[in-house]
């Protein structure tokens, strides 16, 4: 499980194709100070197991489903990613629960930069625009981010100079796919409720029909 507090960038220094995966090796200092095998390093959001550390660096395998749900589909050797170590028992929660199980991709809509922060506007798919909602949170490339404002389509978040410049997102532009996980404590109200949810419905359509026909 991660916070969501990115805690250095990283660099893509290997890529190899793999049958349906890629391992990727990827340099940071401060992620691979401790790291070993079988860790987890979140990387632009995607958590990843560590295979592999030297030299300041770490290799991690991609499956097949990773690759179809996030933007490391088109990760390449010198890109700068997100990187974050699991959370430690114990300590300071200042993101938000993520667990690294990216739900899709969104695509940055726009940028409007102000004297005391930016705000970025991105496209969702309409499948995950449901568990947003105004003041939640959401995880884009790895970054707890807080939602302003959020519709059918597309939501908002305002980045603090801090997280331009401690991550990736102060260099996403307009047409940038970025990794998206939602809150998953809407996702389990979803699946609890659901059937009761339904239950009410077919009841209430019964009765419905019920009144037509004594009608």
């Amino acid at each position: 499980m991660f916070t969501g507090i990115v805690e250095e960038r990283g660099e893509v220094v290997a890529v190899r194709d793999l049958p349906e995966a890629a391992r990727i090796t990827v340099a940071g200092p401060l992620v691979t100070s401790d790291a070993k095998l079988g860790d987890s390093i979140a990387v632009n959001g995607v958590c990843l197991t560590v295979v592999d550390v030297s030299a300041g660096a770490f290799t991690a395998d991609v499956m097949r489903e990773t690759l179809v749900r996030s933007s490391l589909d088109k990760i390449a050797t010198g890109d700068t990613v997100n990187l974050e170590r699991a959370a430690e028992v114990g300590k300071r929660f200042g993101g938000h629960i993520v667990q690294g199980h990216v739900d899709g991709t969104g695509v940055v809509l726009a940028r409007q930069p102000s004297a005391h922060w930016e705000l970025v506007r991105i496209g969702i798919p309409s499948q995950l625009a449901r568990y947003l909602v105004e003041k939640g949170s959401i995880t884009v490339d790895g970054v707890s981010l807080t939602v302003v404002d959020v519709s059918d389509d597309e939501f908002s978040v305002s980045l603090i100079p801090e997280t331009l410049r401690a991550t990736t997102l102060g260099t996403r532009q307009p047409g940038d796919r970025v990794n998206l996980e939602v809150d998953v404590v809407a996702k389990y109200v979803e699946r609890l409720t659901a059937p009761h949810l339904t239950a009410e419905r077919t009841a209430s359509e019964h009765n419905g029909r019920t009144n037509r026909e004594a009608s």
